[in-house]
This record gives C-alpha cells, structure tokens and sequence, in this order.
C-alpha cells in the first residue's frame, strides 16, 4: 500500500494553509462537483460542528473560498477528506455545488489530513482530539513519537490523551453524565487501578462516598515555620521482594494518606504507564 501522506515539514500551521502543498504533492484535480454527489467520511474524528449560522451567511455572500478536499470512490461519488463544517454551511446556504480538490490518497493519508485539519480548530472536545489520535495509532500504525510530530504536539501530551482514549466504555459514559472533560480529572479517572476503582473515585468526586473533614483554623506564618523545622516529614514505604524472581519493588509515600492499598495499586501502575510509554530512562 502507498505510504503516502502529508508532504514533509507540514505540521500545524496557522501561516499558510497545508491544504495548497498537499495538493500539489499529490495528484489532484480542481473542480466544483454537485452538493448531492458528497458524502461524509464516516471515520470523521469530529462529530459535533457547532453554530454554522455564521459560515452559512459567509458562503451565501462570498461563496465558498476554500474548497473541500475529496476522494472520488467507484461509484462516482465523492468522500470528504476535509471540510465537512463546510460542505454543511453550503448545503443550507442553498449551493448546489461548491470547488474541490479531487485526490488520490491511500487510507492513511486521509486519517491524517481529516485528523490534522481538524486540530487546527480548537473547539474539539477532549474525546474527539483522544480518540482521534487513538484512530491514528491503532488504525494506521502511527507511534506516539509520530503523532507528537504531525500534530506538533509534546509526547506527554499525546500519551495523555491517549490513555483517556483507553477509558472503558461505562466510565466514559459516567464522564459525560456529570459533565466530565477537563482532561487533569479524567487522567485522575484513568489512572486508576482498575475499573472498579475508577467507579469509586467517581462517586467520591460525586460526594457518595466523600469523607466529612474537619477545618483546622490556619496557623501563622511563625508557627509553621516552627512545626516546619521541629517536625520530621512521614515518609511511608512499601516494599515487595518475590522470592527467586530477581527483583525487588520499592515505593516511598510522602503523604502517609496515600499509604494504603490503593495508593499502591495506583503508584505501581503510574510507573507501569510511564516505562511502557518511554517516559522514563532505564
């Protein structure tokens, strides 16, 4: 199969749109092609399109400036690679046809091209951009050193948004629900032991299981300094030596809160994730 994608250097620009160098990279014809003879690609990473009154009027006045990226199939029909959002405005402004861009391009290259234009909008919800890149690593056999660089994106960042991709079903479910989609609580969510331990931490957030804390009058700036100096942190250790296997594991808790069975669990997983996602040196 060709490999071929997005032209070398293009990543996420805001200066000059990759649309003219990709398609002048491949083959590609211009054209304007009926409304009716366009469909969506139903592997579109976007699936909510916001307000389009405001494009809608724009194209009904000026046309549509930026034309549709297609893929012709053999039916004589036509795939959206990128511009849905515009196709849609068109489509109520009453065109009837509107300019493409016809490109030959493998199924790769037109997850990468929907994807990255896509990210140039910033009004992708959390899930959208996760499962997005989760398409493009699983589907297409990016690495997440790969995706880092297509998108012009740091490597934690891709990684994080991919382990909330690997959120189960259910605890998504749950997530939008109460309206879930900062993404620091919902790697708070994934980073739990298991499923079962992310349905507790979400009842806790939702107060089911909250503890009553009592609150301590707060001390002055001279008294804490003095607890500061007197006062030797806790520092809570787990420590695990199978025997005959080689190794030995040991965790140490600065907060001895965290000392119990579910810190543990937690502590040992954010290590496992961490080393199976390059972001230690061994």
């Amino acid at each position: 199969m060709s490999k071929a994608g997005l032209p070398i250097g293009v990543k996420m620009r805001h200066d000059s749109h990759y649309v003219e160098q990709i398609a002048t990279r491949s083959r590609s014809i211009g054209r304007t092609i009926a409304i009716t003879s366009i469909f969506p690609n139903p592997e579109q990473p976007r699936s909510e399109f916001g307000d389009l009154t405001e494009l809608t009027e724009s194209i009904r006045e000026k046309g549509v400036l930026e034309p549709l990226l297609v893929r012709p199939t053999d039916d004589g029909q036509f795939m959206i690679i990128a511009g849905e959002r515009r196709w849609r405005a068109s489509q109520l402004a009453g065109l009837t046809e509107v300019p493409c861009i016809e490109m030959e391009v493998d199924d790769k290259a037109l997850a990468e091209i929907a994807l990255i234009e896509n990210l140039q909008r910033k009004d992708l919800t959390v899930w959208e951009e996760a499962d997005g890149l989760a398409a493009l690593k699983e589907k297409f056999g990016y690495t997440q050193d790969e995706i880092a660089q297509k998108i012009s994106k740091g490597r934690t960042t891709v990684t994080e948004l991919l382990t909330i991709a690997g959120l189960p079903v259910e605890i998504r479910t749950r997530c939008r629900e109460r309206n879930l989609s900062a993404k620091a609580m919902l790697l708070e969510v994934a980073r739990q032991f298991d499923e079962a331990a992310m349905f507790e931490f979400l009842d806790r957030l939702d107060g089911k299981k909250a503890e009553k804390k009592l609150v301590q009058p707060k001390a002055s700036s001279k008294e804490k300094e003095n607890e500061e100096r007197d006062v030797e942190p806790v520092v809570k250790g787990f420590h695990y030596a199978p025997e005959g296997k080689g190794f030995e594991i040991e965790l140490k808790f600065g907060d001895p809160a965290a000392h119990n069975k579910r810190g543990v669990l937690q502590a040992l997983k954010q290590a496992f994730e961490d080393v199976k996602n390059d972001l230690v040196d061994i």
